[in-house]
C-alpha cells in the first residue's frame, strides 16, 4: 500500500467537532500503527534531507507528536510553539485566525541562534493562519524559514493562499 492511501486510510472524520459544522480530522488512528507513523515522519525528513535545518518547530498540540522525532531523526533541536500561556520564559506572541475562531501562539524569545535554519512541523495546514503566525514567529525570532511540513493540507480552505512564498510541503491534500 502506497503511503498516501496508508495515510488517508488512518484519519477517521469526526463531525460537528469541536464546534457543530466542522469536520475534524483525527490523527490518532494514524499514530496508533507505528507503520503509518514511521512512514509519515520518514516522509517528511527526505522530503527536506538530513542536514539542511537546525531547529524544528512544532505547533502545539498535535504538532508536537510529529515534530519532535522529525527532529530527532534531522539531528535538530525541537522548539515548541503554544497556546498563549503556557510557556515558563519570556516569549513572543502572535494572533491569527483559525476557521472557527481567533486564538494566539507564543514562543520562547531565546530559541533561536541568529540564522538558524527551521523547519515547521504541524498536522493540518487549514486556513492557513496557524503556520503563518508560526513562521511569522520563527522570522521575528531570529531563524529563517526553511518550509513547513504537514501530514495533511485541506485543499479546499486554500490556506496556501496565507502562506506567500513559504516552501510548502503536504503528504495528502484533502
Amino acid at each position: 500500500m502506497d503511503l498516501d492511501r496508508l495515510i488517508q486510510d488512518r484519519i477517521r472524520d469526526v463531525p460537528d467537532y469541536p464546534k457543530p459544522g466542522v469536520l475534524f480530522k483525527d490523527i490518532t488512528p494514524l499514530l496508533a500503527d507505528h507503520v503509518a507513523f514511521a512512514g509519515v515522519v520518514d516522509a517528511i525528513v527526505a522530503h527536506h534531507g538530513r542536514g539542511t535545518v537546525d531547529k524544528i518547530v512544532g505547533i502545539e498540540a498535535r504538532g508536537f507528536i510529529l515534530a519532535a522525532p522529525v527532529a530527532y531523526h534531522f539531528g535538530a533541536g525541537f522548539v515548541p510553539v503554544r497556546k498563549k500561556g503556557k510557556l515558563p520564559a519570556a516569549t513572543i506572541e502572535e494572533n491569527y485566525d483559525l476557521e472557527y475562531g481567533t486564538e494566539t501562539i507564543q514562543m520562547h524569545t531565546d530559541a533561536f541562534a541568529p540564522g538558524e535554519r527551521v523547519l515547521i512541523v504541524d498536522d493540518v495546514l487549514a486556513t492557513g493562519g496557524t503556520a503563518r503566525a508560526a513562521a511569522e514567529l520563527v522570522r521575528r525570532g531570529g531563524g529563517e524559514v526553511a518550509g513547513l511540513s504537514v501530514l495533511m493540507e485541506l485543499t479546499f480552505l486554500d490556506g496556501r493562499a496565507k502562506l506567500g512564498d513559504l516552501d510548502v510541503h503536504s503528504l495528502v491534500k484533502v
